[in-house]
């Protein structure tokens, strides 16, 4: 899952960071409420955590704003604003859950942990069907023709991305943020290589290369199931 956090106290950031890397989250960080926009409006992330009292515009700005545009990322205050109007206005600006700091670790993973499945429980419970592959991006395996075959987390990442966009173009930017991160340093060249590995992998050839723009997957026709 990716995350954006958009904390102005530094050393907060960087505890914060590392805890959720821990918990398997992809962090993102911005330091005031213009950058934390900006960034929010890519959308690529899973989930976003946002503080109250921020540098530039402040994080109830931020959020009207960002609903305002049409992003429905699921949106959780962090913030040492506690009072119970403080929390109504954090709600009724379109956040998803406020949390009161100073807080317990363990508490703000499950409750991040609690947003991202409630915003993708349908895609975690199908797996996807595509032409003569069965996708199941919960365990990163494809199976084809009866065969098994197995995904490193980027691969599976980037098939999912492709599948869902099915008969679309998709940027070599928006893969690169979306799998890699805003902030990354990955080369582009990185995305071709993994593009590669997959049509060797699968030996799918409707991965397609739209020169100098992305790529795209040619057969356009996906169906869900329930998974096994």
């Amino acid at each position: 899952m990716r995350l954006l956090l958009v904390e102005d106290e530094v050393k907060l950031s960087e505890a914060l960071s590392h805890l959720l890397k821990k918990n398997n989250f992809i962090v993102d960080t911005a330091e005031d409420g213009e950058k934390g926009l900006d960034m929010a409006c890519t959308g690529i992330y899973d989930v976003i955590i946002l503080d109250r009292m921020l540098p530039q515009l402040d994080g109830l700005a931020l959020l009207k704003e960002f609903r305002e545009l049409g992003y429905d990322t699921p949106v959780l205050f962090l913030t040492a604003k506690s009072s119970p109007e403080d929390r109504a206005q954090g709600l009724n600006a379109g956040a998803d859950d406020y949390l009161v700091k100073p807080f317990f670790a363990v508490e703000l993973v499950a409750r991040l942990k609690a947003l991202t499945r409630r915003k993708s429980k349908d895609l975690v419970k199908s797996t996807l069907v595509i032409g003569n592959l069965i996708f199941d991006s919960v365990r990163g395996q494809v199976i084809k023709n009866n065969e098994k075959i197995h995904l490193t987390v980027k691969e599976s990442q980037l098939l999912e991305l492709l599948i869902r966009n099915s008969g679309q173009v998709v940027t070599k930017e928006r893969i690169m943020q979306k799998i890699w991160g805003y902030n990354s340093d990955t080369g582009m060249e990185t995305i071709n290589l993994y593009i590669h590995y997959l049509r060797k992998k699968l030996d799918l050839p409707d991965i397609k290369t739209v020169r100098g723009v992305g790529y795209y997957l040619q057969n356009s026709s996906v169906t869900a199931k329930a998974a096994q």
